[in-house]
């Protein structure tokens, strides 16, 4: 299993988060309403919030567990975390944003010249991150969490805000991400045919609980998301 949630919870606006799972290798995509505590669910993986109760398990490493009271740093737990406001330097070239703390995950770091080519930066490497677009942004920030050698990688709504050449650009990255780097995803979208593309499994999150799992085209049957 990539990751192993045992009774975590956590007190959000409205209800708790509390959830139970064995996350397979491959890439899970999480859906839900908004506010159902996706993101607040990845924050837990990532180490950035402290669960409230239970034990979270990355390839088998114990990263919190509230009755030892063990929680390991976020830069220690071998997680690439892309947010939805990608979190690059921007006054930095694309190349140092690239090479910003790579390799610290413990898992297996692809090269950079790879990286770089399955993503198309090579003509990006010396400009200024403040002059990118928002697809190329998104594909620096997919590249750099590669770099990390992460054991997991967390994506949340990567392609939120997007217009549709863009996405379409960033899924595109993105299928290639999945068939050249063997990193185990958990994918949080709105949108069923990101999940249909990309993901092997789906969990629905709703008010902090998983309700269901299966294969995503089981859970997107007829196209729409669930409600």
């Amino acid at each position: 299993m990539s990751v192993v949630l045992r009774s975590v919870r956590l007190p959000l606006s409205g209800f708790d988060l509390s959830v139970d799972a064995d996350l397979a290798p491959g890439w899970t995509g999480l859906v839900g309403p908004s506010g159902a505590g996706k993101t607040s669910l990845l924050e837990l993986i990532a180490g950035f919030r402290r669960p409230s109760g239970g034990s979270i398990a990355v390839h088998g490493r114990v990263v919190f567990d509230a009755a030892t009271r063990t929680m390991v740093a976020p830069r220690s737990r071998g997680v690439g975390y892309v947010t939805q406001d990608e979190t690059l330097f921007p006054h930095l070239s694309v190349r140092r944003n690239l090479l910003y703390g790579a390799p610290r995950g413990g898992g297996a770091s692809p090269g950079f010249d790879e990286v770089v080519g399955v993503l198309g930066l090579e003509s990006l490497l010396d400009r200024a991150v403040a002059h990118l677009s928002g697809g190329e942004k998104r594909r620096v920030a997919l590249a750099r969490a590669l770099l990390s050698g992460p054991r997991i990688l967390l994506l949340d709504e990567p392609l939120t805000g997007l217009d549709s050449p863009l996405r379409d650009q960033v899924i595109t990255s993105l299928k290639a991400i999945h068939s050249r780097f063997p990193v185990p995803t958990i994918y949080v979208a709105h949108n069923p045919e990101e999940v249909l593309a990309l993901c092997d499994e789906v969990l629905v999150l709703a008010r902090g609980r998983i309700e269901r799992r299966g294969i995503p085209g089981e859970i997107f049957r007829g196209g729409e998301a669930p409600r």
